[in-house]
């Protein structure tokens, strides 16, 4: 059994259990099923020694498909010495008319499209970008839940007939009018101040995640990133982070188009017969980040300026960072301005605008220079 160079391993990976099926590397050779075992941490190296005891000489190649469970499983092989693949569910190549689905098929299929090089493993970010982007995304959740308590507090006022004198809606006045508001009836008294009470708690959460924020992202091996990016019109810190914890090491793709197109923000095709048609945006790859350029492309609305907040934001930067964040807002002031005088649609003009934006993010990532990852500082925080 030594003679064997690869095995191909596939995981099909549950919450309480994971199937497993193997396939050797001679040609012809079947995928066996190996059956299942449990989800722990025990039970997976368990199964890698298994596989190492009866093929010594052979390399190991695991694979399974990404989703809700994490990356603990490629983490703890690789730190055993061994390659795994995460794949996206959605680039998993599928026959037309497979009509069955079940676990155990999916481990052999895994298995047979590893050998087959037919595919495409993802990018799998290091613990600590994950944890940055936990957090960048419960600071987001946190002031959603705050939009959706004052929505519901508006309501509700609107429901009985009963408007705001004033113009500065959520300030310190507000606040005080909500308090000492009178309703008709003692039960909606309660309900005007439970709302009130959750929008007071939500308030202070939100405080307290930006400013765990700001604290943490200073310490992350990608703040020089996070700062050079907020050179840049319409990103300031917490969507500089955002895009970061979002997408990793930018270094990854050779050609800004490659990384429009992981962020789909290029525009989709069907060409045939010399005849070309070119649809709306693919809107592959991560929502979030592409949310996120988005949300800062409609700044370009307005004539290019460098005001007072940029200028700060800016300071102690290299000055090849800064000159491609001027030209970048020159650009792209001025196409977003010749678009909207050619009777573009206004979200198609923001999509253009963010598509661009991704080439000069690229070329901010390029003059910043990161240190190294310690191989041995990421494999010591893959439990055992």
């Amino acid at each position: 059994m030594s003679k064997h160079n690869i095995i191909f391993i596939g995981l099909d990976t549950h919450k309480e259990f994971h199937e497993v099926a193997y396939c050797e590397d001679q040609r012809g050779a079947e995928v066996v099923h190996d059956g299942r075992i449990s989800s722990l941490k025990v039970s997976v190296t368990k199964l890698v020694r298994k596989f190492e005891s009866k093929y010594p000489r052979a390399t190991l190649h695991f694979v399974y498909e990404a989703g809700p469970c994490g990356y603990w499983i490629y983490r703890l092989i690789t730190s055993l010495g061994h390659c795994c693949y995460v794949v996206a569910p959605s680039l998993i190549p599928k026959k037309a008319g497979e009509r069955v689905k079940t676990d155990k098929r999916d481990a052999i299929k895994l298995a047979k499209l590893l050998k087959s090089e037919d595919l495409t493993a993802i990018y799998v970010p290091e613990p600590e970008d994950e944890a940055v982007r936990d957090l960048s995304r419960s600071r987001e959740i946190a002031m959603k839940d705050l939009k959706d308590a004052k929505y519901q507090l508006k309501a509700l006022l609107l429901r009985n007939n009963i408007r705001y004198p004033g113009t500065d809606n959520w300030s310190a006045k507000h606040m005080r009018w909500l308090a000492e508001l009178i309703l008709p009836h003692p039960t909606q008294q309660i309900v005007l101040q439970e709302f009130i009470h959750t929008i007071d708690e939500r308030v202070r959460r939100l405080e307290r995640l930006e400013n765990e924020l700001i604290h943490h992202v200073k310490l992350w091996r990608y703040y020089p990133v996070v700062k050079a990016l907020q050179a840049m019109r319409g990103i300031r810190l917490t969507i500089a982070v955002g895009l970061i914890a979002e997408l990793g090491d930018l270094n990854r793709f050779d050609h800004p188009r490659k990384l429009m197109s992981y962020l789909g923000l290029v525009p989709s095709e069907h060409s045939s017969g010399g005849k070309q048609r070119m649809g709306s945006i693919t809107k592959c790859g991560n929502g979030r980040a592409r949310r996120l350029l988005i949300e800062g492309a409609h700044t370009y609305r307005f004539s290019a300026n460098l005001s007072k907040e940029m200028q700060q934001r800016q300071e102690g930067l290299p000055k090849q960072v800064i000159d491609i964040a001027w030209k970048a807002q020159v650009r792209l002031c001025r196409r977003y301005q010749r678009l909207i005088q050619r009777s573009k649609h206004r979200n198609t003009v923001v999509a253009a605008i963010a598509r661009e934006m991704v080439a000069y993010i690229w070329a901010i990532t390029k003059e910043v220079v990161l240190a190294p990852v310690n191989p041995k500082l990421r494999l010591s925080r893959v439990p055992a």
